[in-house]
């Protein structure tokens, strides 16, 4: 059995099948089979712009057939051959806010498949993993709108799928309204959540 982190060979390809049999404390996402250390505690200001884009969001989705999700929650997604089982999932992402309409797509261990709309907050160490890694896997799995939110410089920059390539729309800074395109009651001042 897997108590510890440091058990796992991280230069090793894992499932989400080997995932669930781990049983440390330490949070975790999958990228392509590879172990990625979530980094540690956000800071305040990430805490408090989730806290109130989740106030929206409540507002939104109340009464609604789509669901929103707040981190952490595991979200396993398909790759290219579209899996079936978690010994074919190896990708693992626990988005800071996710909103998937399909209840097919929702278990008891997370969501299944790419969700409608995902929402990552960035903080010092994860820009990368944020802007690089976690936008080329929403892409692949199909994520149709994925938005970036950066507290440092209060701006949101919002990508599109459109023909499997994600498009960015222009950049929103704190005075500005924002509104998704998937869903046009998810709408409001930017100067809400900063």
């Amino acid at each position: 059995m897997i108590t510890n982190i440091n058990q796992l060979d991280l230069q090793k390809t894992y499932s989400y099948a080997d995932y669930l049999t781990w049983k440390f404390d330490e949070q975790i996402e999958l990228f392509l089979g590879k172990i990625q250390r979530m980094s540690p505690a956000p800071r305040t200001d990430h805490q408090r712009i989730s806290r109130k884009l989740t106030g929206v969001m409540i507002r939104c989705f109340n009464n609604n057939t789509c669901e929103f999700f707040i981190a952490p929650f595991d979200v396993r997604l398909l790759d290219k051959n579209k899996s079936t089982s978690d010994a074919e999932v190896f990708t693992v992402v626990q988005p800071d806010l996710c909103v998937i309409c399909d209840p097919r797509q929702i278990d008891d261990k997370g969501a299944f498949g790419a969700p409608n709309l995902v929402v990552e907050i960035l903080s010092p160490g994860n820009s990368k993993k944020e802007m690089k890694i976690k936008f080329d896997l929403y892409q692949q799995a199909g994520v149709t709108e994925y938005w970036i939110i950066n507290p440092e410089n209060k701006s949101v920059l919002i990508y599109l799928l459109k023909d499997l390539i994600y498009v960015g729309q222009h950049p929103l800074v704190e005075d500005d309204a924002i509104q998704s395109f998937q869903f046009p009651t998810l709408k409001f001042n930017l100067d809400e959540i900063f």
